[in-house]
C-alpha cells in the first residue's frame, strides 16, 4: 500500500473554518496532502494509532495546525502531548485559533507552540493569513533531517 504522506494535520471543528483553511492552501498549491481532524481526541488517534508510539502511515504531518477550542480533548492537551513526544516534538505546531485570551496564548507558548495566530474575521485576511503560514512552516522554514 503505497500512502501519500501527510504534509499538514489541520485540527479544526469548524467546517466553515476547514473550508477556508482548505481553499486558503490550495491558493498556494499546497493543500495536496492535508489531514482534517474535528476534535482532539481523533488528533491524537491519527497520530498515535491505536495509543501506541507506532506513527501514523505515511509518517508524521510536517505542520501541525490546531484550534485550541476542541470537542472531546482540547487543543492545549493535544499540544501538550505533542511536545511532550520525542517523535512528534520537533513537528511545528501553528495554534489558528478564534481566542484572543491572554491565558490561551501563555499556555500555548509554554508547552512549546511555534506561532499562535489569532483567526482574522475578515474573509480576505483569513485566507492570506493561512495561506503565508503554509507558505512559510512547508517552504521557507528548514527542520533537521
Amino acid at each position: 500500500m503505497n500512502v501519500q504522506p501527510t504534509e499538514i494535520l489541520l485540527i479544526e471543528d469548524n467546517p466553515d473554518d476547514v473550508e477556508l483553511t482548505l481553499r486558503a492552501l490550495r491558493g498556494r498549491n499546497i493543500a495536496n496532502n492535508v489531514k482534517v481532524v474535528g476534535d482532539g481526541a481523533l488528533a491524537l488517534e491519527y497520530l498515535w494509532p491505536g495509543g501506541t508510539s507506532k506513527a501514523p502511515a505515511g509518517g508524521y504531518p510536517k505542520l501541525v495546525l490546531l484550534d485550541l477550542k476542541l470537542p472531546r480533548i482540547d487543543g492545549l492537551e493535544v499540544l501538550r502531548r505533542l511536545k511532550s513526544s520525542e517523535e512528534t516534538r520537533q513537528i511545528p505546531v501553528v495554534v489558528l485559533t478564534s481566542s484572543q485570551e491572554e491565558s490561551d496564548m501563555v499556555e500555548s507558548y509554554r508547552l512549546g507552540v511555534n506561532s499562535y495566530v489569532v483567526k482574522p474575521v475578515d474573509f480576505a485576511k483569513f485566507t492570506q493569513s493561512v495561506s503565508d503560514l503554509g507558505l512559510y512552516w512547508l517552504l521557507l522554514n528548514k527542520v533537521p533531517g
